[in-house]
């Protein structure tokens, strides 16, 4: 408990004492005994007096500032009028006394708030731990000798060094050393990581064996734990239209059934219905009941709880509205590479066309791509081994989806698809090689071709059958690779369609022919690179193995911090049981409240069971609120 916690716990203990001390000599009749009959009302009126103000003072003050400042319609206002309402009811001799339930009201809500504060803290709390990764201090070496430094004050290329135990304060590249490095934090994987020279590591993993020596490669502030920490933290900006009704709904709700309460206190006795002390004592009770807190904490409560388990678990959701949207997916678009396929492609096999040398082939295409980043340049320029002298090249650019294009040594060199070739006029014959093909030509003619092949992850078959078990209808992969490629890597994992040779463009087309079709909403799954636009548009955006990865925390809602499909499914069972929960909070709110309401307006109900309308209906929805935070990996 904070220092304010426990400050209202000590006035409920204080005043609950002080209540069962009045309540004990009230009903043994020491007070009528003493005062008389009439002398014990008001005696009892006094002493209530006193432990529903050490309690309750807070709450009268707060209606007061918020009525001045023209924001009465809150729940302070509610229990103020309705707390003093039933003290000023000794004001009837004909009526019953009701100092008791008067200060018990404002007793008990004040322990319903106590524990409201508690959840939402403790709530905060979880996932102010799962994200404790802000590194305190980067180590720099200065005239031989460590010194700590902010991480702020790390330029990019400078040199750290992190021992065992410290978190990686900067995303960076290992220069020296190798160890383990415990990644929980940011994927929820409880196995390390090996790293050694050459290795990319990323803030906010704690190394535990060797010691690293680590070039930066970002400045702290655009560093994976700055943009991790930045989301988290903004996630309760983007609230859910199930959140947005609920608060729309308190600032009529409150207001309207003021009103209601004091018609029913009035009107009737006006019209000769019966007493006024009957008609006012339900009136306040009606106000009691109507205190729309359980409804206005815990709904938020229960996002709040749904995304943080799921960070708890690697899986950042950017705000309640993307979980809520996440909750009615039926239909789930996969990128191929590097989602449903590991992305690390090999060169398998290079085929010269006849007069050209093998080698040569391969050399051309890994100077084509020397200046290229993709995984499939990556691999060619790894098979090839050697120094590229970048003297050779006199101009080089992609070609969006197709390839490459440069000039090396002043030969016009190609490498990329059917399409490329194509489009230059280059005579290419049908390819039936297994995995996928780059033509490599030379001045106008193909001088062969490489086949470069990607294995399917481990767990994306399962993710299929897991997203299938969750209630996914449709399972669809896109790719710009080859149609047989695709459709091997389709048959592998079990999808329901897949679309194959596509530019990013006919990506976003498909995407938005899929949606016409979909009943409800659609979700993308790309790596986050090369795949923002459709990301953007699909309902839901989905960025797996995104460590480090800006663009994928730019363009998806979601993003998954380890490189496993099979967490999508995860993601989908978390916000589902987060809206599962959300809906019974509000269902149950709504109707005890409204059967509660009935009886009060009818003079059924009492003060009694008006508190548990209110604070035992809230108890039990926060209750219910809080089990969105256990989560755990299915």
């Amino acid at each position: 408990m904070n220092k304010k916690q426990k400050k209202l716990l000590k006035r409920i203990v204080v005043a609950l004492v002080l209540f069962f001390a009045i309540m004990a000599v009230d009903k043994i009749g020491a007070l009528e005994l003493v005062f008389g009959a009439r002398g014990a009302v008001y005696a009892s009126f006094a002493l209530y007096l006193v432990p529903y103000l050490i309690v309750g003072h807070d709450v009268l003050l707060k209606a007061w500032r918020n009525a001045r400042r023209g924001e009465a319609f809150d729940e302070s206002l509610l229990m103020s009028i309705a707390t003093l309402g039933a003290f000023a009811m000794v004001a009837f001799p004909d009526s019953d006394p009701h100092m008791a339930e008067g200060a018990a009201v404002m007793l008990f809500y004040q322990v319903g708030e106590l524990f409201q504060s508690y959840a939402v803290g403790k709530s905060r709390k979880s996932i102010a731990a799962m994200m404790d990764i802000a590194p305190d201090y980067a180590n720099i070496e200065r005239n031989g000798e460590l010194v700590q430094t902010s991480p702020e004050e790390v330029a990019v290329g400078d040199i750290i060094v992190v021992k065992p135990g410290e978190r990686v304060p900067i995303d960076g590249v290992v220069v020296d050393g190798s160890s383990q490095l415990d990644t929980a934090a940011l994927t929820g994987e409880s196995m390390p990581r090996h790293v050694e020279a050459g290795a990319e590591v990323v803030s906010g993993c704690i190394n535990m064996t060797g010691v690293l020596r680590v070039r930066t490669l970002k400045p702290f502030g655009a560093s994976t734990v700055s943009r991790i920490l930045e989301l988290v933290e903004n996630a309760s900006e983007k609230k859910a239209r199930t959140e947005n009704f609920i608060t729309r709904f308190a600032r009529v709700y409150t207001p309207a059934v003021t009103f209601a309460a004091l018609a029913i206190a009035v009107i009737p006795p006006l019209l000769g219905m019966g007493a006024w002390s009957d008609w006012i004592l339900r009136g306040l009770t009606f106000l009691v009941v109507s205190c729309p807190c359980a409804l206005v904490i815990s709904v938020p409560l229960s996002f709040f709880g749904g995304i943080g388990g799921a960070s708890r678990l690697g899986i950042l959701v950017k705000g309640s509205n993307y979980l809520e949207a996440l909750s009615h997916v039926d239909t789930v678009v996969f990128d191929k590479t590097g989602t449903l396929t590991d992305g690390t492609f090999d060169v398998t096999a290079v085929h010269a066309c006849d007069g050209f040398d093998a080698d040569a082939v391969l050399e051309t295409a890994a100077y084509a791509e020397a200046f290229s980043d993709h995984p499939i340049a990556a691999s060619v320029k790894r098979a090839f081994a050697m120094p590229i002298d970048r003297n050779r090249i006199g101009e080089a650019a992609e070609e969006s989806g197709h390839g490459v294009s440069a000039t090396i040594d002043g030969r016009a060199v190609l490498v990329g698809n059917d399409r490329l070739m194509a489009a230059h006029g280059i005579a290419c014959d049908a390819c039936d090689l297994a995995g996928t093909v780059l033509n490599v030509a030379a001045d106008g003619r193909l001088i062969g071709r490489i086949v470069i092949a990607d294995t399917v992850k481990d767990d994306a078959a399962q993710a299929i059958r897991d997203l299938r078990a969750a209630g996914v209808e449709r399972c669809v992969m896109l790719t710009g690779d080859r149609a047989d490629v695709a459709q091997a890597v389709a048959n592998q994992v079990g999808v329901d369609e897949v679309h194959a040779q596509l530019l990013p463009a006919d990506k976003v087309e498909e995407v938005e022919r899929i949606m016409d079709t979909a009943r409800e909403n659609l979700a993308f799954v790309g790596d986050g690179i090369n795949d923002a636009p459709v990301l953007t548009r699909a309902d839901v955006g989905i960025a797996m193995g995104a460590m480090g990865s800006d663009a994928a925390i730019e363009a998806a809602d979601i993003v998954l911090m380890d490189d496993k499909p099979s967490n999508i499914a995860c993601a989908i069972r978390i916000a589902r049981k987060t809206m599962a929960i959300v809906w019974q909070n509000i269902v149950f709110a709504i109707g005890v409240k409204v059967l509660i309401l009935v009886l009060a307006a009818l003079g059924i109900a009492n003060m009694w069971l008006a508190v548990f309308g209110d604070v035992g209906v809230a108890v039990i929805a926060i209750l219910n609120a809080m089990r969105a935070m256990n989560v755990r990996k299915m």
